[in-house]
């Protein structure tokens, strides 16, 4: 889902999937335009989240599929 969320949303989100998929991964797509910090935002409140299986990060180039 492409939808915006402010980081608590995005946390409560996670939780409520954690509860019906404990082994739930989170994989990130960013492209290099992407601002660092958001993106440490996202991967620190997956940690908060107790997500076990980690966090996946992905890079692309902007305007490449």
């Amino acid at each position: 889902d492409a939808t915006p969320v402010t980081i608590e949303r995005l946390k409560e989100k996670l939780l409520a999937e954690l509860a019906k998929a404990p082994d739930l991964q989170l994989a990130i797509s960013a492209d290099k335009t992407a601002p660092i910090g958001q993106v440490i935002k996202v991967m620190d409140a997956a940690k908060e989240t107790k997500l076990k299986t980690g966090v996946n990060l992905f890079t692309k180039e902007p305007g490449k599929p």
